[in-house]
C-alpha cells in the first residue's frame, strides 16, 4: 500500500469515527492506533484534521462540558476526570472548567429530585438526596449545604 493510500484510509477511518460525535485528539489517535495505522500516518492525518477544523481539543472540551452540564449534570471534579480520560491536556481542562459552580449544579439537581422526595421524613430525605448527589460527584460540603437548603424549602412550602 502506498503512503497516499494509507493516509487516505486513515483519514476515512477518522472521518467515520468523528461522524458520531466530536472527539479529542487523544481519542482519535488511540482509535487509529488500534486500527493498525502507522504512527507517522496517524500524525499526518491528525494534522490534516486540525487544518480542516475537525480536531480541536479546546472546542471538544467546551462541547463536553456543555453537554454534561445540560444533559447529565455532574460535578466539576467528575467533568475534569472525564476530560482527562479523553486525553485532553490539563491546561485546557482547567480553562474550560474554571467557571463551573458545583453549588449551583447541585442545587438544580436536588431541586429536580424534590418532587420524588417530598413525602419522606428528614433521615430518608437526607439519605436519598445525598446518595444521589454523591453519585454525581459532589463533595460532602456541597451535598450537606444543598440538602439542608432543600429541606428548609420543603418545610416552608
Amino acid at each position: 500500500m502506498t503512503d497516499s493510500n494509507a493516509l487516505q484510509d486513515c483519514l476515512d477511518a477518522a472521518y467515520y469515527y468523528l461522524s458520531y460525535r466530536p472527539r479529542s485528539e487523544g481519542e482519535i489517535r488511540q482509535w487509529l492506533d488500534k486500527r493498525g495505522f502507522a504512527s507517522e500516518v496517524v500524525e499526518t492525518a491528525i494534522g490534516k484534521l486540525r487544518e480542516q477544523n475537525l480536531s480541536d481539543d479546546f472546542a471538544f472540551a467546551k462541547f463536553w462540558r456543555d453537554d454534561r452540564l445540560s444533559f447529565r449534570p455532574k460535578s466539576k471534579r467528575l467533568i475534569k476526570r472525564e476530560l482527562r480520560d479523553k486525553k485532553v491536556a490539563s491546561d485546557i481542562i482547567e480553562q474550560v472548567t474554571s467557571d463551573i459552580d458545583d453549588e449551583e449544579i447541585a442545587y438544580k439537581l436536588g431541586s429536580s429530585r424534590l418532587p420524588t422526595l417530598v413525602h419522606l421524613d428528614y433521615p430518608a430525605f437526607y439519605r436519598r438526596l445525598t446518595s444521589y448527589l454523591a453519585y454525581r460527584g459532589f463533595n460532602y460540603e456541597v451535598i450537606k449545604r444543598t440538602a439542608s437548603l432543600l429541606w428548609q424549602q420543603k418545610e416552608q412550602g
